[in-house]
């Protein structure tokens, strides 16, 4: 099967120091690709290479087969990296319509995805009252306004209660089936990335561990948890 997202040799060098060396990733349509690593692996480097943030040193990326040249923000790639940040002043509805207009799209499909993720009840609030929870949903929503084939979602659940962690997951999981939206899900919770994705890359020191799938990881290393797997693989 064609992989949806394929990243090849990719590397990211700063001043002579290599952060990223020859990264390959094979990302399936419909997978939640749960990509982890120790703080500092090089996680958000390569997220942010493959979204064309940071131009790569060396290394190709394809979409469904196509070759992406260091575009910012592909149109087929959704993505909330890091701590969201919006116009505090202005309300949730309002700072995703300016990302709307943007993208030329209506209000219908900032009311959408509103409705996806719990927010339609709180849209007219100002961003500066709400939750670092609504927050994050708020981000989500914003990565999807333009329907991406795929969806990059770092640590998504910081911040959410209990209630907002199941809705979440659930909501990926509709998505992922329903759409058939590919996910790559970055969490330093480890029973979730566990409960939630099919597949895992792991990263350490700038190069990938190993990529399968996790029942394969669990299955061929007699290992009970994921968590228990990785930490023997990163050596900690």
């Amino acid at each position: 099967m064609e992989p949806i997202l394929e990243v090849r040799n990719l590397s990211k060098e700063y001043k002579s120091k290599k952060i990223i060396s020859d990264i390959n990733m094979k990302v399936f349509k419909g997978d939640i690709y749960g990509f982890i690593g120790p703080n500092g692996a090089g996680k958000t480097t390569t997220i942010k290479t493959v979204l064309g943030l940071l131009k790569a040193s060396k290394g190709e990326i394809y979409i469904e087969g196509k070759r992406i040249l260091n575009d910012n923000n592909p149109p087929d790639i959704g993505a909330m990296i890091e701590y969201p940040s919006f116009y505090p002043y202005l309300s949730g509805y309002k700072n995703l319509l300016l990302y709307a207009n943007v993208l030329d799209l209506g209000k219908k499909r900032v009311e959408e995805v509103l409705e996806l993720v719990k927010l339609s009840n709180d849209k007219n609030k100002k961003v500066s009252e709400y939750s670092m929870g609504m927050k994050q949903r708020l981000a989500v929503a914003r990565a999807f306004l333009n329907q991406p084939k795929i969806a990059v979602l770092d640590e998504p659940t910081n911040g959410l209660d209990p209630e907002g962690v199941r809705d979440m997951r659930d909501l990926i999981k509709y998505l992922a089936k329903e759409d058939g939206t590919t996910f790559i899900y970055c969490s330093h919770i480890l029973n979730e990335v566990q409960n939630l994705c099919n597949r895992v890359a792991i990263i350490n020191k700038g190069k990938i561990l190993v990529e399968d799938s996790v029942n394969n990881l669990l299955g061929k290393n007699n290992h009970s948890s994921l968590e228990e797997y990785f930490m023997k693989k990163v050596g900690l």
